[in-house]
């Protein structure tokens, strides 16, 4: 129970973070520089964030995480990331699973879903302070 605690954790914050970000993004970036590049000057600071994030969750342990826990940690994390911007799309866009997921084709979702696969991996290899 303990990774899927803190993957929701972990999702709560960097979700919340990255619909700030994202609305910055949409509104600022994406009209003056396009969506690709857009996505590219985003992704270094939610990743960012991400790190801390992760780091922060991991060090409230008092013993070492193990390996299993961060898997679940980021599984259940990127899991529920995925969920939340499909109901997202579905309810502010109007869009299906299938156009959601289509999405990813274009370059700029296939940037935004490999900083989500890489958001989901970073649990994997942080480790928390008492492991050190």
């Amino acid at each position: 129970m303990t990774g899927l605690r803190d993957g929701l954790a972990y999702f709560a914050i960097v979700f919340a973070a990255g619909f700030l970000f994202g609305v910055i993004r949409a509104v600022f970036l994406t009209p003056h520089l396009g969506a690709l590049p857009a996505v590219l000057v985003e992704l270094p600071f939610i990743l960012a964030l991400a790190w801390w994030a992760c780091g922060r969750i991991l060090d409230r342990r008092r013993v070492p995480a193990r390996l299993a826990d961060r898997a679940l940690m980021g599984g259940s994390a990127f899991t529920l990331l995925i969920l939340a911007e499909a109901a997202l799309a579905a309810g502010l866009q109007g869009q299906t699973i299938v156009e959601f997921m289509a999405g990813w084709q274009e370059p700029a979702g296939a940037a935004g879903l490999a900083g989500q696969i890489v958001f989901a991996v970073l649990p994997l290899i942080r480790t928390n302070r008492t492991s050190i």
